[in-house]
């Protein structure tokens, strides 16, 4: 029987950045893991996501295969089973504007088939962009950083984050251990930072120490209206360990749940190196640089390969 997670809730519309940013500080370095609120996201725009997203996910699997995705791009249709071997479809899209938008072009429903699709989603990714411009903002200050650090070396880019819609089928088999009933097999999110919403329907889990055996697992449930984030492997590594990427998964629990999930990435020409003041004479950087492109593609190489049977 797993306990249930009280994690630290972050206002975002608190005026005094620097006691926000001291506590996104206390949350990284103790959870990796917080609830964000009052992030300005309107409410009936949520909901609205959440409705498009099921009328998406409740086409025929003929209609929905046109749109699968392919490759590196990852965006796109991908069907039961298809990520990780999981019970779960999902689809990617991202900005249509700039560089990216033209070298990743999304493949958005038919307007005949969904004609408010494109528009709500649109204007969710405008919007929920601007959340984590703020919120890194934050980090950076958390960090030591000026406010701006992020957006200055190119970590912030409004066309490169990712929007990751979820169908979990909530399928359960009586025979299968806890295990072996995940929605989301465990994982550690690959960039910056994560922003999820959820349907409210329960399931995700945190294990605060991946190094300890047998995994210790702890209930995340929902709050109303509230975006659950988390520190990913990049943010992990940009702070020479500092902050913490946790590892979580989705249970089954017996019913279909939604989720959106906004993954921060960084412009894919940004060098991510050890922060100055990450590192010290006694704590010296753990990580070479990278560049952004170079490391996603060496991760999602490594995930293709791992779920492919051939390693």
């Amino acid at each position: 029987m797993s306990t249930v997670l009280q994690l630290p809730i972050i206002d975002l519309s608190l005026p005094e950045k620097l006691s926000t940013s001291r506590l996104i500080r206390q949350a990284c370095l103790n959870h990796g893991f917080f609830y964000l609120t009052n992030h300005g996201v309107p409410e009936e725009l949520m909901k609205s996501v959440f409705k498009e997203s099921k009328n998406l996910f409740t086409l025929p699997l003929d209609e929905k295969m046109v749109m699968v995705r392919r490759g590196f791009t990852f965006r796109g249709y991908s069907p039961l089973y298809d990520d990780r071997g999981d019970p779960k479809e999902l689809f990617t899209f991202g900005s249509s504007e700039g560089v990216l938008g033209q070298q990743y072009p999304n493949k958005w429903p038919s307007e005949d088939l969904l004609p408010l699709w494109r528009p709500t989603m649109e204007r969710y990714y405008k919007s929920v962009v601007d959340v984590g411009k703020k919120l890194l903002g934050l980090v950076a200050l958390a960090l030591d950083l000026e406010e701006s650090f992020f957006e200055r070396v190119g970590a912030f880019n409004d066309q490169a984050p990712a929007v990751t819609l979820l169908r979990y089928s909530g399928e359960l088999n009586s025979s299968e251990e806890e295990e072996e009933r995940c929605g989301a097999s465990a994982h550690s999110d690959f960039g910056m930072i994560t922003l999820l919403a959820t349907d409210g329907v329960p399931g995700l889990q945190v294990c605060r120490d991946k190094d300890k055996e047998p995994n210790v697992w702890e209930d995340v449930p929902g709050i109303k209206g509230a975006f659950v984030v988390n520190i990913g492997d990049l943010m992990e590594r940009w702070t020479n360990g500092l902050f913490r990427s946790t590892m979580h998964r989705v249970l089954s629990v017996g019913k279909e749940r939604y989720s959106v999930a906004v993954f921060l990435n960084p412009d894919p020409n940004c060098v991510v190196e050890c922060l100055e003041s990450c590192c010290s004479e006694t704590s010296p950087p753990r990580f070479p640089p990278v560049r952004a492109s170079d490391y996603f593609h060496e991760r999602f190489s490594q995930t293709l390969i791992s779920y492919s049977g051939s390693a």
